[in-house]
């Protein structure tokens, strides 16, 4: 088993990954989040989540969906930070890796890796305490049919956490920012801003919304990561993609670009 909470002293990227806002997130290895990542620092993300959606309040073995887990970081964090029982679901890294790396972590006994659609998802009625989506959810929920039909799965009462790259606020029009063209893709109009999601939830009646807001220079600490991602990750594909990410956040300072968080409680 390796200890991922273990940080290198000696090594700069410690110093340079080190955050005021995210001291749960600090005592995981760098390199080890560096290698994992699949887009902007996902236990930054879910640190900011935690309070909001009241994880520390769940009791121990409590059980939550960690819905699009990418490589499963935040099913780890989950598991070692909260002590509750996570089903890590996603659809494009296989279990068998997840598990590998699960249990390197020392928390096989309390995630379970499984392969999942977002929209067919194998799981009952009444399953879960908690749900939590970090840097997923915009891909597949901003369908108006989506959040009734997930939150099902939820026991009532409990909560549906979310944080999202979002939109400071909404674009009128059919083209982006101008100085945003030459780095805008197709599903960047998955991204909404804060006031956005606080209605497409609270229409559809399925929860209470209890948070719908914007992380306040979240933007500079998405450029931070990016920065970090393409000068230390080792592969080229991630390193290149992270810099062109870096060079769109530093053109935009935060004018149009951040990221949201949205919790709700099952009615």
């Amino acid at each position: 088993m390796s200890d991922i909470t273990s940080r290198t002293s000696n090594d700069p990227l410690t110093d340079r990954v080190s955050h005021p806002r995210y001291p749960r997130s600090n005592r995981y290895d760098a390199r080890w989040t560096v290698e994992n990542q699949m887009g902007p620092h996902a236990l930054w993300l879910l640190e900011w989540l935690a309070p909001a959606l009241g994880l520390d309040t769940l009791p121990p073995g409590s059980r939550v969906l960690d819905l699009g887990c990418g490589r499963a970081m935040t099913s780890i964090f989950l598991a070692r930070e909260y002590d509750v029982q996570v089903t890590a679901a996603d659809l494009w890294v296989k279990p068998d890796e997840n598990a590998g790396r699960i249990a390197e972590a020392g928390v096989g006994d309390r995630v379970l890796p499984v392969l999942a659609e977002a929209h067919d998802l194998p799981f009952g009625e009444n399953s879960f305490d908690a749900i939590v989506s970090v840097d997923a959810y915009q891909y597949f929920g901003t369908n108006d049919l989506y959040l009734p039909e997930l939150t099902r799965l939820l026991k009532p009462g409990g909560r549906i956490g979310v944080v999202v790259p979002a939109l400071r606020e909404e674009i009128d029009g059919v083209e982006p920012p101008e100085h945003l063209k030459p780095y805008w893709e197709p599903d960047f109009w998955c991204f909404h801003s804060a006031a956005w999601w606080r209605r497409h939830w609270t229409r559809g009646g399925a929860v209470k919304v209890e948070t719908a807001d914007w992380l306040e220079d979240g933007w500079h600490d998405w450029l931070r990561w990016c920065e970090v991602v393409a000068e230390e990750h080792t592969d080229e594909w991630h390193v290149r993609m992270a810099g062109q990410c870096a060079e769109m956040l530093r053109l935009d300072q935060g004018r149009t670009l951040g990221f949201v968080r949205v919790v709700g409680r099952r009615v």
